[in-house]
């Protein structure tokens, strides 16, 4: 693989600074996910070593059966909000209860969505009993919007990019008296993306449990930062001194422009990039907190080095989709540069964040169509 891609060593890396996730708040969400029907580890799969002592791919494509990581963030995330809401209303619920559709609250819930997330804040509501409304922007393709309809959700297009779908779910919750459950955070908006967040460390915990030997380098995806940020929490309450690097399309760099600049940063425009789950042009407030202080590097990579990296791994079996290889594209891209010290005795870990969420696409890209 050959192409080119940007590199940013972070200079703020092991400055002091807030707790962005507890570990209270982290055992809550594992015990609850983890007593869900249908729970599974994701398998660990070990891929050929590229050069690396190891290399090892965390295959997310067929978690809870909505083909990403996302499953883990944004149902628990729904299932937390709708027993508060009860418990407002005088009703004692366990998350099992209200999961498994015991109770039937007079609760609506909404976020913006390129695709994945959408899709696990539809599967909690219908598992909940809660209405849902997703938004999704207009680049958004027409087999995930299907995708989250399938779930009983009204879905709404709005102009612009993601981040211009952010800001509608946003006020029409306000106008609505919904529930917001967004995989990002602002000022004055944190407590359900934080428990997202919780619920996609246990992706990295079951990744850092499976391996005989702790990673040295670990490459995530970058998107707003939410599962970034929670892979570097999972990192350190392991105490594992990998290198963390987090991967962006180079179209959608937010999170690099941001630690280029010290401070959080938005790439405006379109976000034309084809790995659609990373297309955000504005890093989360609770991830950026933590990316900051904590992330080693970060990498900018084409679209094309995702489209060669899906084609690699399908005849090993492995169905990757457009924003599952951007981890596995860089550090197989970055493998050829001393600045991440990365060698044969490197033991590497990427996060296969989802399967084919659009099958049509899918094929088309691995075909090379």
């Amino acid at each position: 693989m050959n192409h080119p891609y940007r590199l940013f060593l972070n200079p703020r890396q092991g400055v002091p600074g807030v707790v962005v996730l507890t570990e209270g708040g982290f055992r809550r969400a594992s015990a609850e996910i983890t007593a869900w029907p249908g729970y599974a580890p994701t398998p660990l799969r070990e891929l050929p070593a590229q050069g690396f002592a190891s290399l090892h791919y965390k295959d997310e494509a067929e978690r809870f059966g909505l083909g990403s990581f996302k499953a883990l963030g944004g149902a628990y995330a729904v299932q937390k909000l709708v027993v508060g809401e009860l418990a407002r209303a005088g009703i004692r619920a366990t998350g099992a209860e209200v999961f498994s559709g015991q109770h039937q609250p007079n609760v609506t819930v909404t976020c913006a969505t390129d695709g994945n997330h959408g899709r696990s804040v539809a599967w909690g509501a219908r598992q909940c009993h809660a209405a849902c409304v997703i938004f999704v922007h207009e680049h958004v393709s027409q087999g995930r919007r299907d995708a989250i309809a399938a779930y009983g959700a009204e879905v709404r297009e709005v102009a612009g990019n993601y981040d211009d779908s952010v800001r509608a779910a946003s006020a029409a919750a306000e106008s609505n008296g919904w529930h917001v459950i967004s995989d990002t955070s602002w000022p004055g908006y944190t407590e359900p993306p934080r428990d997202v967040m919780q619920g996609y460390r246990l992706m990295a915990e079951e990744a850092l449990a499976a391996m005989e030997q702790p990673p040295t380098h670990v490459f995530v995806q970058g998107g707003v930062g939410g599962v970034a940020a929670a892979v570097s929490v999972q990192l350190r309450a392991r105490r594992i001194p990998a290198k963390l690097i987090v991967v962006e399309p180079d179209e959608a760099a937010c999170l690099l422009l941001s630690a280029e600049a010290g401070e959080i940063r938005v790439v405006e425009g379109d976000l034309p990039t084809l790995m659609a789950g990373l297309a955000c042009g504005e890093p989360s407030l609770l991830a950026w907190q933590e990316l900051e202080r904590a992330a080693h590097a970060f990498m900018a990579v084409p679209d094309a080095a995702a489209v060669e990296a899906m084609r690699a791994l399908a005849p090993l079996g492995i169905v990757a989709g457009e924003s599952a290889v951007a981890g596995l594209v860089g550090a197989i891209l970055a493998g050829r540069d001393d600045a991440l010290g990365l060698g044969p005795e490197s033991r590497v870990l990427v996060f296969g964040t989802e399967g084919a969420t659009d099958p049509e696409l899918y094929a088309r890209l691995v075909a090379g169509g």
